[in-house]
């Protein structure tokens, strides 16, 4: 995916930037307002035209809809429903169901993530992996973290998961001429960067032995993953320690004594060697499509870096908001609890989300990337295996982040209805659900893709 443009001059390399993203928002699209937006259905379910639809809350009393969705959101699969639909193009809200109530969004928040870190740190913003040598003893080196999740410990010639990423070996190499033949006796790893906690009390600890969330440190290989080259892999306790035995494994004989300790990096240290991370461009196209939580989590703590906060999860709620600021969207009371969505506690009301949407849709500046970036339906990343059989219609049409925590489904994004309409929209099930939440979601949400502007709000 090539790096947006659109008048976001970013060329960011510097492990922690100026943070000037805002403002740049303000200027490139501060114009852009809003005007204020029985039986189990099967998969078959259609919109119907209502004798006596009404006016949605938005659009004037004469702009009168009569394509029903009425049933499809009743199905009990939906457990309780929260959504909200809107006309792309004049802002109205078509479909309200406690769409204003901030709620659990699971990896939907991963849009609202990629929107801070492109507004904060603009998409050819690169992490960097350093490795000094210290002033005192020229046998000690201390590999310092600078929040790459991606770097890899795969041989040259490779890939993991996160194709084209740095690798141990190339740092190996470096410091090893460095070195020019003086053994390696100590190698320190510094993880300082981030702060605080290295895991959300609210999260399950089944993300991480399941395989899809390791520890949030910013020292980490391969995101911590058993296997690198599998997206859903075990994750382990210990993923700055691990990366540490990989370092010296890449080291060879260089580094043979060498004992491992974690730590800070000493006062006076040389840096002898660096790699450079993907820009971030890549990162969040990978995350997006696959919803890597690893990754969502490291630039939720760049971001915070980035704004003058602490690289914890505290600083997250804060840092998110002043980062979407430009926006102009009211976070007042949405609470962003971390950037992957794993947390139960994340409050965000679909309202919110249709309304990010909104800049999505039209691509303008850094929202191309996540424009061109969402899954698909029927056809790329989360969305591939979707929209299928009886909702086929509506293949290739929305594009959307998908969501799962244990107690919800999740989908938002924005849709080429049939009619030509574009729409956004953001659709929560939450409560007592099971994997039949998601075909309900897609039924209705190929009922939106059906109505288009039509779209009675019964």
């Amino acid at each position: 995916m090539a790096d947006s443009k659109g008048g976001f001059p970013y060329l960011k390399q510097a492990l922690i930037g100026a943070g000037a993203g805002v403002g740049v928002l303000a200027i490139i699209i501060g114009g852009f307002t809003f005007t204020g937006f029985g039986a189990q259905p099967t998969a078959s379910s259609t919109p119907t035209v209502s004798s006596s639809a009404s006016a949605s809350p938005s659009p004037s009393p004469s702009d009168v809809r009569a394509c029903s969705v009425a049933e499809l959101a009743t199905d009990p699969r939906l457990a309780t429903l929260s959504a909200t639909v809107l006309n792309a193009e004049t802002k109205e809200v078509l479909f309200d169901r406690n769409g204003d109530t901030p709620a659990a969004t699971a990896s939907v928040m991963k849009t609202v993530t990629a929107a801070a870190a492109l507004l904060t740190l603009g998409p050819n913003y690169r992490v960097e992996t350093r490795v000094y040598q210290d002033a005192s003893d020229p046998g000690t080196i201390i590999l310092v973290g600078g929040g790459d999740v991606t770097l890899s410990r795969t041989a040259a010639g490779s890939q993991s998961v996160y194709r084209d990423a740095p690798k141990l070996s190339t740092l190996a190499v470096a410091v090893k001429q460095k070195m020019a033949g003086v053994p390696i006796t100590k190698i320190i790893l510094d993880s300082t960067l981030f702060t605080g906690p290295k895991w959300d009390s609210s999260w399950e600890r089944s993300e991480q032995t399941e395989g899809y969330m390791s520890e949030v440190t910013a020292l980490q290989v391969d995101g911590d993953r058993s296997n690198p080259a599998a997206e859903t892999s075990w994750r382990s306790a210990k993923p700055v320690a691990n990366a540490g035995k990989y370092f010296k494994q890449a080291l060879g004989s260089a580094a043979t004594g060498a004992t491992v300790v974690e730590g800070a990096m000493t006062a006076g240290a040389t840096q002898i060697a660096k790699v450079s991370s993907q820009p971030i461009s890549k990162w969040i196209t990978h995350m997006l499509q696959v919803s890597d939580n690893t990754q969502a989590e490291a630039l939720a703590r760049l971001v915070s870096l980035d704004l003058g906060f602490d690289g914890s999860f505290s600083s997250i709620n804060t840092a998110f908001k002043k980062a979407l600021a430009g926006t102009e969207l009211d976070a007042t009371s949405m609470t962003f609890r971390d950037g992957s969505g794993l947390s139960d506690l994340n409050s965000v009301s679909p309202k919110y989300i249709a309304d990010l949407m909104l800049f999505v849709q039209k691509g303008e500046g850094v929202f191309s990337l996540i424009n061109q970036s969402l899954p698909v339906s029927g056809e790329s990343g989360s969305l591939a295996s979707r929209f299928k059989g009886e909702n086929s219609d509506a293949i290739g049409k929305v594009h959307a982040k998908t969501g799962w925590i244990k107690r919800g489904y999740t989908l938002a994004g924005f849709i080429d209805a049939k009619d030509g309409t574009s729409l956004t929209f953001a659709v929560y099930a939450l409560g007592n659900v099971t994997s039949e939440a998601k075909q309900a979601i897609d039924d209705l949400v190929t009922g939106f893709y059906r109505c288009g502007d039509q779209l009675s709000n019964e």
